[in-house]
């Protein structure tokens, strides 16, 4: 596997999205499961199906859908320790916007008192890795419902939309879209927006790294990252489509 580039920005215009590929089924055993890639990053997203909700649920014949989030330790340029006993403030705020952003998927919870448990595991990170996990993951759930439906757990799929993720970011004064980790570092402004295929938002989370922006950047970045968000909803129509 080759090392990452200093910048996949080179040759790449600035309302480009990195290249993609999203491999459906690349876990054997998940319910429902996907291999994404942004440019040099690299997500598995799994969704498995568990009998039972939590405490707090039960008695109400309603599901739940929940996330995880974790980096393999090899997964940046220094090796970093394994979050063993306790869960870093980074991985937590990824984690809940993640079940957030995939739970948008769904109006309710009326498909009986099932978990969908999605793990996004990140190999390589070179930017975006918690964009790529929403838009890998949503794939992995819309699978695991699916597969509930098959096995005539449920009578249909919950899912009524899909959803999926990008940053954008100001560089130098430009807006860029699908940041990677070297324009991610350097960025004035970082953002990173969350879609529904109904066109929707479902959050955007907004910083002045170093600086600040006005109403025009931020309608700017909004743009930009609308444009990107539905190029992943058409690859992930045409992965599940295969």
């Amino acid at each position: 596997m080759p090392a990452p580039e200093p910048s996949a920005r080179v040759g790449r215009a600035l309302d480009a999205l990195r290249p993609l590929t999203i491999e459906r089924h690349a876990s054997p055993y998940a319910e429902g499961s996907c291999f994404i890639t942004c440019g040099h990053t690299r997500v598995l997203c799994t969704a498995s199906v568990e009998d039972g909700v939590p405490s707090w649920r039960r008695g109400r014949g309603e599901g739940w859908m929940t996330a995880e989030y974790a980096m393999l330790p090899r997964a940046t340029h220094t090796r970093t320790s394994r979050e063993r006993t306790q869960i870093g403030g980074r991985t937590q705020e990824i984690q809940r916007l993640i079940g957030r952003s995939l739970r948008a998927m769904l109006d309710d919870f009326k498909f009986g008192e099932f978990t969908i448990k999605v793990d996004c595991d990140v190999l390589q990170a070179d930017g975006g890795t918690r964009t790529a996990s929403i838009t890998g993951a949503c794939i992995a759930v819309v699978d695991a419902f699916a597969w509930l439906a098959r096995e005539k757990k449920i009578a249909s799929s919950p899912v009524r939309r899909r959803v999926a993720a990008v940053s954008v970011g100001v560089i130098d004064g430009e807006a860029r879209l699908d940041l990677d980790s070297p324009e991610d570092v350097r960025a004035e402004v970082d953002m990173n927006v969350v879609m529904t295929s109904e066109g929707k938002f479902v959050e955007v989370q907004g910083t002045g790294e170093h600086g600040t922006f006005d109403r025009a950047a931020l309608d700017r970045l909004l743009g930009l990252g609308e444009g990107g968000i539905r190029s992943l909803l058409r690859a992930q129509e045409e992965a599940l489509a295969k």
